[in-house]
């Protein structure tokens, strides 16, 4: 008799063959071009990552944007920025559109470099020669030269801190006309030239003042990173009230050390101003950041601001979607999930590592659907009691705690089908790098128990949400099998549309004008 497990007769249509390995070194289907490059500019921070290292990043971004047309890079570019929150990379896709694509780079020039970061971000790649030659060009300096004109001056004086490049040197290469007497001052203080100090813009006369030490009773309303040299306890109060929301959560810990907490009122002030949800949708905050800001609190911070992230935690996942029929998440716990969600940097790793978004998205759908099964999964799936009414954040926690092992992505789909599970919808989130139960084979073997699980429940729909940049995954995507990719709260607006059958993540993007 010939060998069952390779010849066993199986329902439903044939099962497309896996056609490459992943980085781990098992069996896995090459994503399309359109996908791959929604994936890296989605979930790539151009860092290093647990499979593939920053180098390697580049290289394969920039060879998929040759393979795709000029205007979906744009339109990838403008969903990265706009949706997933993203940085470096929807700047690196510009910057390639700058070489490329002139025309189309101007088009969604403003709806990228939106800030003076994002403005640095892409003047720095272009002069790097990453995507080319060095310069800027033609084009690219007018769009540079016009940011400049535009902008007011809280937005050049935002824009003026950071380095590599500064906005100075940004200013030497690009040489803005100064349209009266005031920019004219403000680019010279700027260059570190000779300016008329009379005709400098009112924040900055006062700040010159400040630091003459011309000025004791108030303190300049200058970006954070302008005055921290040397404030008082009194000063500290002063500026706290107004930090932006996303300065404020990333010092917290800054502001319990200097005092500013020992007032009770404005610990409450500030406690609010948290979680505002007006501040909270204009700052963009991303889940991961909220649980990073939480994580990195300790028992001195007062207890109103340790609630106050925990409800912006609600607020910033309000848009969790309650999916229809019987719900399942299955959670990667893996070991490779342990590395930070969005890479190594030198100097610069953030604390959140994959897994703890694997949980948080999980906590956050168990919390709109209380009757959601969530099942963390390495090699087997572990079972986990949990409590939809405990905070997402503390339902997040438990499930990062059992990060550690081997990778099989079929395990829990192998569990519902040993079980004889009704399934409506199945999550899968994870970072798609399965060796474990896929070495051998025409297919995958989760693309195996999909089929299976998808014979007994024929309405099913398998959404996979990717938190990594690579260019493999365990299913084919297609009829009823989705692909999402990215750790934003847009994560959450593409989950609805999947499991309502509506325009998939791709078919979203390709609608953005560009």
């Amino acid at each position: 008799m010939a060998n069952i497990q390779l010849f066993t007769s199986r329902r439903g249509a044939a099962l497309p063959a896996a056609d490459t390995r992943n980085e781990a070194g098992g069996l896995a289907y090459t994503r399309s071009p359109k996908e791959a490059l929604a994936l890296y500019a989605a979930t790539g921070c151009l860092n290093d990552v647990y499979y593939a290292d920053a180098t390697a990043q580049l290289k394969q971004v920039l060879a998929l944007c040759a393979q795709v047309p000029t205007t979906f890079v744009a339109k990838t570019a403008v969903y990265a920025r706009r949706c997933g929150h993203m940085k470096d990379m929807p700047a690196l896709l510009l910057a390639w559109l700058a070489q490329q694509d002139g025309a189309t780079c101007a088009r969604v020039f403003d709806r990228i470099v939106d800030n003076g970061r994002m403005l640095r971000n892409f003047v720095q790649i272009l002069r790097s020669g990453a995507v080319g030659r060095k310069s800027l060009g033609t084009r690219p300096k007018r769009l540079v030269q016009q940011w400049l004109e535009r902008a007011n001056v809280e937005q050049l004086l935002n824009a003026a801190v950071g380095q590599h490049p500064s906005l100075a040197d940004i200013v030497r290469m690009v040489h803005p006309k100064p349209q009266d007497a005031q920019r004219e001052a403000l680019y010279a203080w700027l260059l570190g030239k000779p300016y008329a100090p009379e005709q400098l813009p009112q924040v900055l006369q006062e700040f010159e003042a400040f630091k003459r030490g011309e000025v004791v009773d108030s303190v300049p309303d200058m970006h954070f990173q302008y005055l921290t040299a040397s404030l008082s306890k009194r000063e500290w109060k002063s500026i706290a009230p107004r930090l932006s929301w996303q300065t404020l959560r990333m010092n917290l810990n800054t502001l319990q050390r200097n005092g500013v907490f020992e007032d009770a009122m404005l610990t409450s002030q500030l406690a609010a101003k948290l979680c505002d949800p007006a501040q909270i949708r204009m700052a963009r905050a991303l889940p991961y950041q909220l649980l990073a800001a939480w994580s990195a609190t300790n028992d001195e911070l007062p207890r109103a601001i340790r609630d106050a992230l925990q409800d912006a935690m609600e607020i910033a996942t309000d848009n969790v979607p309650c999916l229809p029929g019987e719900v399942v998440v299955a959670v990667d716990v893996s070991g490779s999930m342990a590395s930070p969600v969005t890479g190594y940097r030198n100097g610069a790793t953030s604390a959140v590592r994959c897994v703890d978004v694997a949980a948080l998205i999980a906590a956050c759908i168990q919390r709109k659907n209380p009757a959601a099964r969530v099942l963390p999964f390495d090699t087997q799936v572990h079972e986990q009691v949990s409590n939809p009414r405990d905070s997402i954040i503390t339902q997040a926690q438990r499930l990062a705690a059992l990060c550690g092992g081997g990778t099989a992505i079929s395990a829990p789909l192998k569990k519902l089908n040993r079980k004889r599970a009704r399934v409506d919808t199945l999550l899968i989130v994870s970072d798609n790098e399965s060796w474990c139960d896929t070495q051998y084979g025409a297919t995958t073997a989760t693309m195996r128990e999909w089929a299976e699980l998808r014979a007994r429940n024929p309405r099913a729909r398998l959404i996979c949400i990717d938190l990594q940049p690579y260019m493999t995954s365990q299913t084919k995507a297609g009829d009823q099998v989705l692909h999402v990719g990215g750790f934003s709260d847009a994560v959450f607006d593409l989950l609805a549309s999947a499991a309502t059958g509506a325009q998939d993540w791709i078919e979203r993007i390709e609608a953005i004008e560009a």
